[in-house]
């Protein structure tokens, strides 16, 4: 009987606990007292902060629901208000935070793994293309240059995949025209590349509306693809790029962290990606082919995309400002330096003929092949890297490149392909740059083992080629 008595006392103490410990409108005894009354009737040793332990847990657990469906929501309604990204593909809002955690291990307490899921926005695939028509197609124009840019991520997809579905591609000579209304009367408002990609928007008759970078407007449908044909082609077209965001860091032979060192790359560098596991990439540098740790870069695919007409215009006048000012400082340098160049046995041989100032770029650089390689050196004689290379002839004319090859390839213009380039231009690959000398030949500062020398501009892939005059 007096046992009874105690544990009769102890089963009102708790509840006091209980309706003391949590604020009384969310508190039902029914939810916490049959499993720990239980408990403490057969005598499992159940001690009160076991139970206050336990009660806070079940309360965090349903905080932790509260939070996460006002955390979902929010997030679904900023994707409606949120614009498409880079290549049109919509950003999928994840809700993802402690609490989300907490809800989808579920533990039978509240919520479950679904109310953890990624908050997505959905369009439909694309419909066929029609009729073609040549008044809406041109012809590339070298002086073009569609912007790079990058596509989200979105959260549903595999990590380092990107939501496709809803992508257009474009397959036409040069670019298409993009029209402010689907009338080939309609004001033109941006070009769209051959190649580059977006996101389709809906379709009236004959045309599709589209999204390409900040371009949004009509295409005329044979011009572009859609569906599967466009998740096909964009494999082809979009560039897998690693950009290196440590000061130094170590290609390696191997996908491993005691495989030996292949070759080293600075901080922005930008090398193009061959193949990828959970934690390495596979990278093309100008030593060879070789692994890197994920965690020291950052990963994107790349499509070109369409560029509006102000933007064109915009590009044009600061294209046109800094060849003004390349052209007025090789001016102002050659005159007080003079444009004698050292004789060597590779001016003798490649030497570019001409009086432009990019030939005699070319020319100053040769005189300097056979002159060591340093990696994050910048001294044309004693010793330079690929771009402290670049740089150093450059700043004999009075032009300052930024000492990272990744980096240079956003200065100047592009010229598109090989097929345009001049003596003095910049060849990019991955990871290198070079100074072009005509003829489909390069100078450049290659590796420790080759130091400055003269190679065939296409012994690598070309990624662009930029003139600085």
């Amino acid at each position: 009987m007096k046992r009874t008595v105690i544990r009769a006392v102890a089963t009102l103490a708790l509840s006091a606990i209980i309706l003391t410990e949590l604020p009384i409108e969310k508190v039902y005894a029914s939810d916490y007292l049959p499993a720990a009354g239980g408990a403490l009737a057969f005598g499992d040793g159940i001690s009160v902060s076991d139970i206050k332990a336990t009660l806070a847990k079940s309360q965090a657990h349903k905080t932790a629901a509260a939070t996460h469906v006002n955390i979902a929501n929010k997030a679904y309604v900023a994707s409606a208000d949120t614009e498409l990204g880079a290549t049109g593909a919509e950003t999928t809002l994840k809700a993802e935070t402690p609490a989300s955690k907490a809800v989808a291990e579920n533990n039978g307490v509240a919520g479950s793994a679904a109310d953890a899921a990624p908050v997505a926005v959905t369009t439909t695939e694309g419909a066929e293309s029609s009729e073609p028509k040549e008044s809406e197609q041109q012809e590339t124009d070298p002086s073009a240059t569609p912007s790079m840019e990058i596509n989200i991520e979105a959260g549903d997809v595999a990590e380092g995949e990107q939501d496709l579905s809803n992508t257009i591609i474009a397959q036409c000579n040069g670019w298409v025209n993009v029209r402010e209304t689907p009338s080939e009367e309609a004001e033109i408002v941006g070009k769209l590349y051959d190649k580059s990609a977006g996101v389709w928007l809906g379709k009236e008759g004959d045309w599709y509306k589209i999204k390409s970078g900040s371009c949004i407007g009509y295409v005329k449908g044979e011009y572009v693809v859609t569906g599967e044909a466009a998740i096909a082609l964009a494999e082809e077209v979009g560039h897998r790029t690693a950009i290196v965001n440590t000061t130094t860091l170590k290609v390696r032979e191997q996908a491993d962290i005691n495989s030996p060192v292949l070759g080293l790359v600075g901080n922005e560098d930008r090398l193009s990606v061959l193949e990828e596991t959970d934690e390495w990439c596979k990278v093309s540098i100008e030593e060879g082919d070789g692994w890197i740790n994920k965690e020291y870069v950052k990963l994107l695919t790349e499509f070109v995309q369409a560029e509006s007409k102000e933007e064109e215009e915009a590009r044009l006048r600061k294209e046109e400002e800094e060849r003004r000012k390349a052209n007025a400082a090789a001016q102002k340098a050659t005159k007080k330096k003079g444009n004698a160049v050292a004789g060597s046995a590779a001016v003798a041989a490649y030497g570019v003929s001409g009086s432009g100032y990019g030939s005699s770029v070319a020319n100053y650089a040769l005189q300097f092949v056979g002159n060591p390689y340093v990696y994050g050196g910048t001294s044309l004689t004693n010793g330079t890297d690929c771009s402290g290379f670049t740089m150093g002839v450059y700043r004999n004319f009075g032009v300052s490149l930024p000492h990272s090859s990744g980096a240079q390839r956003a200065c100047g213009y592009s010229v598109g392909s090989i097929a345009n380039a001049q003596p003095g231009d910049i060849v990019c690959y991955s990871g290198h740059v070079a100074i072009y000398i005509g003829n489909g030949m390069i100078v450049h500062a290659s590796t420790a083992k080759t130091g400055i020398k003269v190679s065939t501009a296409g012994y690598r892939q070309i990624l662009d080629i930029r003139r600085i005059f």
